[in-house]
């Protein structure tokens, strides 16, 4: 993963941008390397506006939170620097994009939306190709790939980014590979090629021979990882 990656959720006042609903919350992350860094953006926002109740079921924000916070306008420019050259990784994009630009026209005409900065990306669209039919919503999703650890009371954007973060890892690969640093190679007495270094002359080795039992409590393992995540298992290739 080369390419600077931002996971990214918005929580509003309301579900309708057209009906001047306004965004309250922003939240995203930076990944490095197919994992979570410390560098993030957040803030809660004072949308000059009242919240729907039922939005407010939703996120648990109300107004009397957002008194004291910032107008978007205050920290648009610090929000399009953190984004800058990255690709947005956001679950059902259109529509926090359509509340981002919306802000970012309010703000100032010559301000850039999110388009003319960032690749986006949308993980509800890859989660319904990896799953028709499904319900592929960001929790459907969390309970599916058995991801845990986040109080679910409320939802939240800097809490969704995250949740977000760890389904994206899943819905794209998994795990990422493995990468050894090229030092390990540079201590004293470590040779680069250290398997023609290996002496096996006086090793007797053992070989164990798989029952059939094994072999089927094998295949079936695999073919319950396989159907559980819509994967092809690395040893069902070779």
């Amino acid at each position: 993963m080369n390419k600077k990656y931002i996971i990214l959720d918005t929580e509003t006042t309301g579900l309708e941008v057209q009906q001047g609903h306004k965004i309250i919350e922003i939240g995203a992350v930076l990944l490095n390397d197919r994992r979570k860094s410390d560098q993030h953006f957040h803030t809660y926002l004072n949308p000059q506006r009242i919240i729907d109740e039922e939005a407010s079921k939703v996120h648990g924000i109300t107004n009397a939170d957002l008194v004291d916070k910032p107008l978007f306008e205050e920290i648009v420019e610090e929000f399009l620097e953190f984004i800058d050259g990255s690709t947005l990784v956001i679950h059902n994009a259109p529509f926090d994009v359509g509340f981002l630009n919306n802000e970012i026209k309010l703000a100032s005409s010559k301000l850039p939306l999110l388009e003319d900065i960032c690749e986006i990306e949308d993980s509800l669209v890859i989660a319904r190709d990896k799953f028709p039919g499904q319900r592929n919503s960001l929790d459907a999703l969390a309970n599916r790939f058995e991801v845990t650890g986040y109080d679910r009371s409320f939802h939240g954007a800097l809490l969704d980014a995250n949740i977000l973060a760890d389904v994206y890892m899943m819905l794209t690969g998994g795990q990422s590979k493995f990468e050894f640093s090229e030092n390990t190679t540079n201590l004293p007495g470590i040779e680069k090629n250290i398997a023609n270094d290996l002496k096996l002359d006086n090793i007797n080795l053992v070989r164990l021979k798989t029952s059939n039992d094994d072999i089927e409590k094998h295949e079936s393992r695999l073919s319950e990882i396989a159907n559980k995540h819509s994967i092809e298992t690395i040893w069902s290739k070779h």
